[in-house]
């Protein structure tokens, strides 16, 4: 079962698609798929109605694929939880998560334009495992109890600008906040049609040519200690987002010249079980 939102900016309506590939309305179940449906038993619900056939089927032909989670209280990212992607950026293997928080409005659709800031010169990529938090985690003592907070998982784009990242001085938050700089979906996956999300392939094209290629399971902290650890020092709650970090390959850790993002370039990437993104990238 996959969860996806369709229509307009603004305006999508919640749907789900079988593994056949048939999409059903979802609104007889939901008015969106957002932290109150799935804190309050929906993924459960819509299991059941789409199994007992009370979902109308709905012709998705021409109709635009958004962000697949409305409503996201708040998006906490891991920065270098992947060992090949601190070496290649020379930076040092963190012993605890390193943290930062990207806005919800920077959210957008899976083939939506993704924005070149104004005065960009380092525009960077970075395909990441999303997870969606379902239900409400603080103080989390193991691993088991971390996964049991999992509603689904995601496939995201943390898009980074890394001159401002990084040599603009203070936090990470202006190279990571620009304005469409977290493309989401194409759909969410609910966590009980995830195996293991510590062995899930994870890759990234740039104009055809692929630069990350890599698996989950190269996770520095796997999702379950990502989970655990923010407990510790934040309330998670239904529609909270992690951005779980992301492989070797991105623009930063390439030879000089470094091939940042311009205005006109095709970033496709993708992960396995989780779908797969297109955007153009164009001027701000």
């Amino acid at each position: 079962m996959q969860l996806l939102r369709l229509g307009a900016p603004g305006s999508e309506r919640p749907a789900v698609r079988t593994d056949e590939g048939v999409v059903h309305d979802l609104t007889p179940v939901t008015a969106d798929i957002d932290g109150a449906f799935l804190g309050g038993g929906g993924l459960a619900r819509a299991r059941t109605a789409l199994n007992a056939g009370e979902l109308p089927v709905l012709d998705d032909s021409g109709l635009r694929v958004g962000p697949p989670l409305a409503g996201i209280g708040k998006i906490i990212c891991i920065g270098l939880n992947y060992s090949d992607h601190a070496a290649e950026t020379g930076a040092t293997v963190p012993d605890e998560p390193v943290i930062f928080l990207k806005t919800s409005d920077t959210v957008v659709g899976p083939y939506d334009e993704v924005l070149v800031p104004r005065k960009s010169v380092k525009t960077d990529w970075e395909v990441e495992l999303g997870v969606v938090i379902g239900r409400t985690a603080r103080y989390l003592d193991t691993h088991e109890e971390a996964l049991a907070c999992v509603a689904g998982y995601v496939l995201s784009h943390d898009v980074s600008e890394r001159e401002f990242q990084i040599e603009r001085g203070g936090t990470w938050d202006k190279g990571k906040n620009c304005e469409t700089f977290n493309p989401l979906g194409p759909h969410l996956v609910p966590a009980d049609d995830v195996d293991d999300p510590q062995e899930l392939g994870l890759r990234l094209w740039v104009n055809g040519e692929l630069k990350q290629d890599s698996s989950t399971k190269n996770m520095i902290f796997p999702v379950a200690e990502v989970i655990r650890y923010l407990s510790q020092f934040m309330v998670l709650r239904p529609g909270d987002l992690i951005n779980t970090g992301t492989p070797a390959g991105v623009a930063l850790g390439q030879p000089d010249p470094k091939p940042y993002l311009r205005a006109g370039d095709v970033v496709e990437l993708e992960i396995d079980g989780l779908g797969r993104q297109r955007q153009t990238f164009g001027a701000a």
